[in-house]
C-alpha cells in the first residue's frame, strides 16, 4: 500500500487525487482526528504524534508515506527522513507536500511576487520561504496565516458569511503586505474546498494555485524513478480509511472531502509500537 498520513480530513484531497493518476494502487489514508488540529501546536508533539503515525502505515505494510498535511511536512518530515528512517526503516520513504509545491510555484507568476496562506504552523515555521528560494530565489513571497478556516472548513460552513468575512480579512492582509502578488498557494489541504470564495474575493488577475494535482503528479514521478519503491506497493485499487477517532465521526466528517461513502476503522497509536487495530 501506499500510505497517506495527514491530522484529520484535509489529507483527503490529496489523497483524491492521489487515486486519480494512481487509480491501480492500493492506499492507506491514516487520519489523527483526535489530537487534530496540529496548527498550533508545538514542534515536539507534531513530530512525535506524525512519528507514531509513519510508523503504523510501516506497519501495515507501506514504503512510502506521504505526509499530506502541511503542518507535519514544515515540522516534522526533515527530522524524520534524517534522523528516524535510517533508524526505523532504511528501504521505506517518507515524502512532504511542501516540496512539490515549492518546486512548481514560479511556473504560476507573472509579476514574481506570490502570497503564501496557511496555518499558524505552517506559517511560523518559514517551511514555504525555504523551500520556495531553493527553485526560485527571485521571487518576492509574502506569508499569512488563516487559524479560523480549518474549524470553518470542517464543520461544513463552506458558503457562511462568516467563513468568507474570513477569507475577505486573510486575502485582504497579504495582498495589503504586496500588492504585486499575482498568484497566491492555499498551503492547506482545507482551503480547497474554498476555493470558489477565494477566487471571489480576490482581483481577477490573482491566481488561486492548490497542491492536490501537483502533489500526484510529483508522485507519479518520483515512483517512475524509484522502481524498487513502487514494486513494492501493492496493487488492486483498494483504500483503507483509517482514523484515530471514532469511526462514526471520520465518516461523516469525510463527506465534505470525498464524494462518496466510506467504511472507516478506528486505530490506536502507541509509541512502544505496539499498533493494534479496534475490535
Amino acid at each position: 500500500m501506499l500510505g497517506v498520513f495527514d491530522s484529520g480530513f484535509g489529507g483527503l484531497t490529496i489523497l483524491k487525487d492521489l487515486a486519480k493518476v494512481l487509480p491501480d494502487y492500493n492506499f492507506a489514508y491514516l487520519g489523527d482526528n483526535a489530537r487534530a488540529p496540529y496548527g498550533g501546536r508545538s514542534f515536539e508533539s507534531i513530530y512525535r504524534y506524525t512519528l507514531e503515525a509513519v510508523r503504523y502505515l510501516f506497519s501495515l505494510g507501506c514504503p512510502l508515506v506521504i505526509l499530506a498535511c502541511n503542518t507535519a511536512s514544515a515540522k516534522a518530515l526533515r527530522t524524520i527522513q534524517q534522523k528516524d528512517l535510517p533508524l526505523l526503516a532504511p528501504e521505506n520513504r517518507v515524502l512532504g507536500i511542501i516540496r512539490p509545491m515549492a518546486e512548481e510555484t514560479g511556473n504560476f507568476t507573472k509579476t514574481g511576487h506570490i502570497g503564501i496562506l496557511g496555518t499558524e504552523g505552517t506559517i511560523a515555521s518559514n517551511s514555504y520561504l525555504m523551500e520556495i528560494a531553493k527553485f526560485w530565489p527571485n521571487l518576492h513571497v509574502e506569508q499569512e496565516p488563516c487559524p479560523m478556516l480549518v474549524p470553518l472548513v470542517e464543520k461544513g460552513l463552506f458558503n457562511h458569511p462568516a467563513t468568507e468575512m474570513f477569507i475577505k480579512e486573510y486575502t485582504q492582509k497579504i495582498l495589503a503586505k504586496d500588492p504585486h502578488i499575482d498568484t497566491l498557494v492555499l498551503a492547506c489541504t482545507h482551503y480547497p474546498l474554498l476555493q470558489n470564495l477565494f477566487v471571489k474575493n480576490l482581483p481577477k488577475n490573482v491566481k488561486v494555485i492548490s497542491q492536490a494535482g501537483i502533489t500526484a503528479q510529483k508522485t507519479l514521478e518520483y515512483l517512475a524513478k524509484h522502481p524498487e519503491i513502487d514494486k513494492r506497493i501493492s496493487k488492486n485499487g483498494q483504500i483503507s480509511f483509517l482514523t484515530t477517532d471514532s469511526a462514526e465521526f471520520f465518516e461523516k466528517g469525510a463527506t465534505y472531502f470525498w464524494e462518496k461513502t466510506i467504511k472507516a476503522e478506528k486505530v490506536f497509536l502507541y509509541s512502544d509500537n505496539d499498533y493494534s487495530h479496534s475490535d
